[in-house]
This record gives C-alpha cells, sequence and structure tokens, in this order.
C-alpha cells in the first residue's frame, strides 16, 4: 500500500464523514499502522495539493490538509460504488459517450484510464459505453477540454455477450476468487475482539484492496453477469467484516485526531 492511496482511503472512509480535513501530524498518526513513514506522507499530501485532491488549511490544531470540491465528487462516487449504496437496478438503457479525437498519447490515456475508472468501456476510440451515467463523467471531459455527444440506448442484440466482449468477465471473476482467498487470510490478523489499532489496520488493508475492483468492475448489472459470480460472495465478505471491524476502527481514528487537537 503506498502512502497516496491510503491517504485516499482514509480521506474517503473516515475523514470525509468527519469533515473531510485533518493535521498533518494526525495524518502521519494514522498512517503509521500501515508501516507508511512520515516522509511518505508529506511527499503524498505535496503530490495530492499538485494534482488538485488535497489543498492547505489552518486548524485549530496547527497546517493541516482537506479535500477539495473535486476530491469530495471523486471519493462521494468511489464510496457509492464500494459499499454498493446506490441502487444497482438497471432499466436496460446504456449510457454511451462519443467524444472527438484526442491526438496526444498522454492526454488519451488519461481520458482512457479516466473512464475505464467510471465505469465506461471503448466500442472504438471515440465511442464509451457504461451500464447507467456517472455523474462524474462531465466534469471529466471538461478537464481535458473533450468534447462529447451523450446517448441513452438499447442494446439490439445479446447484452451478455457484449459484456464479454468489452470487459474481461472470466479475468474479473478471478479476481474476486483471489481477493476472497487473500481477505480470509487478512481478517484472521484481527480475531474475534481486536485492539482498535489491528481493527484499523486490517480493515484498512481489506478496503485498500477491495477498492481496487473500481478500477476493474464498472458495476455491470447482475442479469448479465454469470449466475454463480464470485463477485457476490467477495462483497458480501467485504460487507460483513468492513461493519465487523468499522467501530473499534472508528475509535483509533477519533483517538489519532483527539490526541492531536489536545497537543
Amino acid at each position: 500500500m503506498n502512502a497516496r492511496s491510503a491517504l485516499f482511503d482514509l480521506y474517503g472512509d473516515h475523514l470525509r464523514p468527519r469533515g473531510g480535513k485533518a493535521p498533518v501530524a494526525a495524518l502521519v498518526r494514522l498512517l503509521a499502522p500501515l508501516e507508511i513513514a512520515a516522509p511518505a506522507v508529506r511527499t503524498a499530501i505535496s503530490r495530492m495539493v499538485r494534482q488538485g485532491w488535497l489543498t492547505p488549511v489552518k486548524l485549530s490544531s496547527g497546517p493541516g490538509y482537506a479535500l477539495t470540491p473535486r476530491a469530495v465528487r471523486r471519493l462521494d462516487e468511489a464510496i457509492a460504488r464500494i459499499y454498493r449504496t446506490h441502487s444497482n437496478e438497471w432499466d436496460g438503457h446504456w449510457h454511451v459517450l462519443v467524444t472527438s479525437r484526442v491526438p496526444e498519447r498522454s492526454r488519451r490515456e488519461r481520458v482512457r484510464a479516466g473512464l475505464s475508472f467510471l465505469g465506461y468501456a471503448p466500442l472504438d476510440d471515440t465511442t464509451w459505453i457504461g451500464p447507467r451515467r456517472s455523474p462524474e463523467a462531465d466534469a471529466l471531459l471538461e478537464a481535458e477540454s473533450l468534447r462529447a455527444e451523450r446517448f441513452t440506448a438499447r442494446h439490439d442484440g445479446d447484452s451478455a455477450s457484449l459484456v464479454r466482449r468489452l470487459w474481461d468477465i472470466e479475468g474479473l471473476a478471478r479476481s474476486y476468487e483471489r481477493w476472497l482467498e487473500d481477505a480470509r487470510e487478512l481478517v484472521r490478523a484481527a480475531d474475534d475482539n481486536p485492539d482498535d489499532e489491528t481493527a484499523f489496520a486490517v480493515r484498512s488493508r481489506l478496503l485498500h484492496e477491495w477498492r481496487k475492483f473500481l478500477f476493474r468492475d464498472p458495476g455491470l448489472p447482475r442479469q448479465l453477469l454469470p449466475e454463480d459470480w464470485p463477485g457476490d460472495e467477495a462483497a458480501k465478505f467485504f460487507d460483513l467484516e468492513s461493519s465487523r471491524l468499522l467501530p473499534a476502527a472508528n475509535r483509533f481514528v477519533d483517538a489519532c485526531l483527539e490526541e492531536e487537537s489536545s497537543d
């Protein structure tokens, strides 16, 4: 787990509900159980400021960093997908984006990575399709100064076959199976009554590995996936263990923030 990813997880899962800001010293203290050293935390913070995810703020306990509006939008959508708080019911329509051509390779790769994260797959170089409209797609395209036409459409054909052609369903299934095996091993470190720091560390690592599916799983309609989809069992395990460990993890976060406030 690198420092930048850990900070995204920390802000999204714990600090966003607490106002989206924290002192630098508290951030260092919170990432210590994940074996991330203070210099790496500070370097990651600087990088996230340059990228527009964090902004410096003055707090009563000293200098700190807050989420930018862009980061709030990204994290809120990510958390909704991680915990599946939005309805996953599908009305049978696909959201289609037809963009202008992007000649620069680096810019083209950014657009591809961004749209893939939001759940879209390319039909060709300029046409992207997803099972539902992403609220963040417009902001992504605007940031890249990219024009796009938007459509909703029904697929006149076998949508399950379309899904298998556009997304690596077999590879995704294997990833869920591997994740579940590794996750079961990980949570053995947190028995029925773990201390707060252990609960925080184990839950953070569990979330970190689960969050990687945001880059691979677009949240496809369940009726278009295989009947024995391993993602169902993996999601059930994540929900159970993340909920079990949350109270103790919250106590650790609150203790770190309170300790900094009292210094």
